[in-house]
């Protein structure tokens, strides 16, 4: 409790004073604006002077405003002090930013990938009890094998020995324990038992059937994201509104539709980061793996989650404000992302560029094409755990 407190405590002070000098120093928005000025006349008696060809008064010798003969020199910077809480939620913004365009361009192509892959990798008929207590008797082995590599690690923690070799190993413990509770489970329902093994079996082949239906709606809607994207964002000026129509469009047809279909969109976004972060963990030595599972899940995995979840759902509803510009426009979250964020000193040119959503579509790209290529493979056996010395 001591320890944790003193890291909450200097954690606090540190965020404290960084936000409170950057906001200090360039917690302004700059917006470019033209100075439009026009002479008046007398209010008319009679209002036949103007016309089509002369809609406005002609005091300076012109049919038009004068203001609408502007000069380019008219463009003047209008500098005002941002709100303190908008300049937080900017900030957040940007780490969460990093980490959605990081884990989420990952999990968009891997999340209705693995589920079609796991129904195509499934179980096709039950295993005989002799096979059963073959493959039972390896597990057996390799848990064995576990348990004694955790506990000499335990002993390295306890005398201080935590280096860079240490979280390695530490990591590739993780990573097989997470794969020996995989195969544990394949085992289990391969070779249902008890008094409603047929149920269970029955269940399986429903459950798969389930991940299959889940995969090709979240492809399709993966699919549609990417799409939408490339179209209304990437390419300037965009094709087509796409989603912005088919959101009026339900919202034409019941009030709520739009916005459920809205909410179900930002909800699948944080779905691929959550499993991008998996398949990344699962991969990657420096990330670390924090599983959900059904009345498995520990403590710090569910802190880890949440924690990237609140991080990543601030840039979730910018993602979707300026993704979704056309239906969202007049709104709250239109006004602090659309505008404000984008013209923020010193982080405007990463929105103006759109260099998260190139980043997003990027990693998207190439963890399809990778998916696609080998995550349909069964997995090898594994042999004996080695670890760094």
């Amino acid at each position: 409790m001591k320890s944790a407190l003193l890291w909450v405590i200097m954690t606090a002070i540190v965020c404290g004073l960084v936000l409170g000098i950057l906001y200090g120093l360039v917690g302004k928005v700059d917006f470019t604006v033209r100075h439009l000025s026009s002479p008046v006349t007398n209010f008319p008696s009679t209002w036949t002077g103007f016309s089509n060809s002369q809609p406005c008064n002609a005091a300076s010798g012109a049919t038009q405003c004068a203001a609408y003969l502007a000069p380019a020199s008219s463009e003047k910077t209008w500098t005002i002090r941002t709100t303190f809480p908008e300049y937080v939620v900017a900030l957040a913004t940007i780490v969460g930013s990093v980490l959605f365009a990081f884990f989420g361009g990952i999990g968009i192509a891997c999340l209705p990938l693995g589920l079609i892959f796991s129904f195509i990798r499934r179980p096709k008929a039950v295993i005989t009890r002799s096979q059963y207590i073959k493959e039972a008797t390896e597990l057996g082995k390799k848990a064995r094998e576990l348990k004694k590599t955790a506990d000499a690690l335990h002993q390295e923690e306890r005398s201080g020995n935590k280096g860079r070799k240490w979280r390695k190993n530490v990591k590739a413990v993780e990573k097989e324990l997470l794969l020996l509770e995989e195969d544990m489970k394949a085992l289990e329902e391969m070779y249902p038992q008890g008094e409603k093994a047929e149920t269970a079996w029955a269940l399986t082949v429903l459950g798969y059937l389930a991940k299959l239906v889940l995969g090709v709606v979240g492809l399709i809607v993966s699919v549609a994201w990417v799409a939408h994207i490339v179209i209304y964002l990437l390419i300037d000026p965009p094709l087509s509104p796409f989603l912005n129509e088919v959101f009026i469009k339900l919202d034409d047809v019941w009030g709520l539709l739009g916005t459920a279909a809205f909410a179900f969109f930002c909800f699948y976004l944080l779905l691929a980061v959550i499993a991008g972060a998996m398949m990344v963990g699962m991969r990657l030595v420096f990330v670390t793996i924090h599983p959900m599972k059904w009345g498995g899940t520990l403590m710090n995995s569910f802190l880890f989650n949440v924690g990237l979840i609140l991080l990543c759902s601030i840039s979730v509803i910018q993602f979707c404000a300026t993704a979704f510009g056309y239906y969202a426009q007049a709104t709250a979250a239109q006004e602090i992302f659309g505008h404000t964020l984008e013209s923020l000193r010193g982080i405007k040119y990463l929105y103006r560029y759109n260099l998260f959503q190139y980043a997003f579509v990027i990693l998207a790209g190439v963890t399809f094409v990778y998916y696609a290529a080998f995550g349909w493979r069964k997995r090898k056996p594994r042999g004996r755990l080695v670890l760094s010395n």
